[in-house]
Order: structure tokens, then C-alpha cells, then sequence
């Protein structure tokens, strides 16, 4: 059965912006899977740790705001990496309701195995139909999207 006749262009899948996102998104992250797999890390492991590699020592909430993620998804990502011995969680001197998560030395010694992904992935981005200018360009359009859109989700 095809779809209704009152269907509008607008509800049809091809037209919408958010199918390309949402598919570009899963299939980016297919591309890091067998990187993450040689690491024994998930994709959000990855993020949650890029964050601590960045700036470590920071609280959950700091990682939240930086993986746009709500506190209940960031906290079993944070508790999984405790029981791998590759970050330590502990409570805020400062704030009880805090916590303070720090990278480990294995979590550092990690660092170092992932720092070729970012090279390797794009490496095998560009063995396909887009430059490493494009590509560049192409995030640099998704940063100002997803600035736009949080700062809108946010009431500003």
C-alpha cells in the first residue's frame, strides 16, 4: 500500500532534514566501530572519554553539557568506564551533589592507541567522492547547526 494521497511533500522521508542527520549519524558511527572494537570501547565510551582527554577532571555535569546528553545516559556510560579501570569517580569537595570524574593512568595510556582514529576515519572518507576540504567544510556547517539549535533549545 503506497502512502495516503493527502500526504504533503513536506511528510515525505526524502524531503526531510532529519533523515540524512540521523542516518549520516548511525553510519559515521558503523565507520568507528571496528576502531572502538580494537579499544574495547563503545561510541559513547569514546565521547565521555575525548571529553576527560580534552579536560580532565571535570564534573559529570561539564561532560553532559559537552555531549549535549542528559545526565541518565552520560552516568552508566561514566559507571562502564569506572569498572574498566579507565576513569574514577568521586564526590566534589566543593559540592556534595557533584561528582568529579578523572581519567585514569590505563585511561590515559588509552589516549594514545585512540589518537589515530580521527586520521584513520577520515582517511577512509576521502577514499570516496569528498575532498578533505569538503569534509571540513561539511563540519564546520554541522558546528553551526548543532550551536544553533542548542542555543534555541536552551531559550537563547
Amino acid at each position: 500500500m503506497q502512502g495516503s494521497d493527502v500526504a504533503t511533500e513536506e511528510l515525505k522521508l526524502r524531503n526531510q532534514i532529519c533523515f540524512p542527520l540521523y542516518a549520516a549519524s548511525r553510519l559515521v558511527i558503523r565507520e568507528y566501530k571496528p576502531y572502538l572494537d580494537k579499544l574495547g570501547i563503545t561510541y559513547p565510551q569514546y565521547l565521555a572519554l575525548m571529553v576527560l582527554w580534552e579536560t580532565d577532571g571535570v564534573t559529570v555535569s561539564f561532560i553532559t553539557d559537552k555531549l549535549i546528553l542528559n545526565t541518565n545516559t552520560v552516568t552508566p556510560v561514566l559507571k562502564r568506564l569506572e569498572q574498566m579501570g579507565l576513569v574514577e569517580r568521586t564526590p566534589s569537595p566543593d559540592d556534595e551533589r557533584s561528582v568529579i570524574v578523572m581519567l585514569t593512568r590505563k585511561g590515559r595510556e588509552l589516549e594514545r592507541k585512540a589518537a589515530e582514529i580521527p586520521l584513520a576515519l577520515a582517511g577512509r572518507l576521502t577514499e570516496g567522492p569528498f575532498s578533505h576540504e569538503e569534509l571540513s567544510a561539511l563540519k564546520s556547517s554541522l558546528d553551526r547547526f548543532v550551536a544553533y539549535l542548542k542555543c534555541r533549545g536552551s531559550g537563547g
